[in-house]
């Protein structure tokens, strides 16, 4: 996985409430195994018509948005299991995730892979999607270490917790195994010290 220490980005807002796996990315396509493609057919029945034309309407096709920071509306990821959400979100191009819930398992996934969900208060989602859709050049700063999120040029700032497993993963750029690996001394001491 790609380091994640600090990231300053624009911001798409997705101002929909209860986004669930299904609409990031549709049952037809899970039929791959790997990664590659899913960020093609992210959140595909809103950004396409059903005669396969771009949808203007829809904030991913504006223009005007960019940055690999969406900023969605609460209860983002709900719905079925599927790690292939968080697939496609990565694969589009999103770093950052913020909402100001997120489902369990949809948290989980995004984590393992390399997608931060950054939880935020209600009132700091909705004057962040306030001033981005009022000016989306608006730069958001995402400080994991600091574990802070704030808008650059404004006093508006506010901490989010993650786990410190995944926040040390996050930073060092490790999956589950990269971390074992990373820890390999420290594991062969424990069980050299073993008494069987």
């Amino acid at each position: 996985m790609e380091k994640f220490t600090t990231l300053r980005s624009n911001a798409i807002p997705l101002n929909i409430e209860n986004v669930d796996t299904d609409q990031i990315i549709p049952a037809r396509f899970l039929k791959a195994t790997n990664k590659q493609g899913f960020g093609d057919n992210v959140f595909r029945d809103w950004r396409f018509n059903k005669d396969g034309s771009v949808n203007d309407g829809f904030v991913l096709n504006d223009p005007k948005y960019s940055g690999s920071i969406l900023v969605a509306g609460d209860n983002f990821g709900c719905g079925s299991s599927r790690e292939h959400a968080a697939w496609a979100i990565v694969g589009y191009g999103f770093k950052v995730v913020v909402s100001s819930f997120f489902a369990d398992i949809f948290k989980g996934n995004a984590l393992n892979n390399g997608l931060l969900p950054v939880q935020v208060s209600e009132e700091f989602l909705s004057d962040l999607m306030a001033k981005i859709e009022s000016n989306p050049q608006i730069e958001i700063e995402v400080n994991l270490e600091n574990q802070t999120i704030s808008i650059v040029g404004s006093d508006a700032s506010e901490n989010f917790e993650i786990d410190a497993y995944k926040k040390t993963c996050m930073i060092n750029g490790y999956d589950d195994i990269d971390y074992l690996v990373n820890n390999k001394n420290l594991i062969e001491a424990f069980e050299a010290q073993k008494i069987y």
